[in-house]
């Protein structure tokens, strides 16, 4: 994996937050930001560059995961991976009319991100 690369957790579940943090380090990561409000990823990525957002959809405020990819991509064109506990077709094709890389229900595997993320990376370099 690429250790350079910058990710954008937004989670609102701070357990969760944690367990996606130790799963991007065991993948040799070792540079991402965390937030969990929707208007915090929007300021954050205006901010700063990130090569992948992992999105939660329900946050704390009121722009869920899906609004704030959104406002987003806007501005800049950022892989999303939207990990979910809420697998509601609706809401997953939101997420679809904007575009996503991955749309994974909870609770997720140290394999199932791994193997998203590692098609990503193999996307971007074929």
């Amino acid at each position: 994996m690429k250790p350079n690369f910058n990710i954008l957790i937004v989670e609102d579940e701070l357990v969760l937050q944690l367990m996606l943090e130790h799963m991007l380090k065991k993948m040799g990561f070792n540079r991402y930001e965390k937030v969990t409000k929707g208007q915090s990823a929007v300021l954050k990525c205006k901010e700063e560059d990130f090569d992948l957002i992992l999105m939660d959809i329900m946050l704390q405020d009121d722009m869920d995961g899906i609004d704030a990819y959104r406002k987003i991509k806007e501005s800049k064109e950022i892989p999303v991976i939207y990990i979910t506990g809420n697998t509601d077709p609706k809401n997953k094709d939101r997420a679809a009319d904007i575009g996503y890389h991955d749309y994974i229900g909870k609770p997720i595997t140290y394999s199932q991100l791994k193997k998203s993320i590692q098609r990503l990376l193999d996307s971007q370099s074929a």
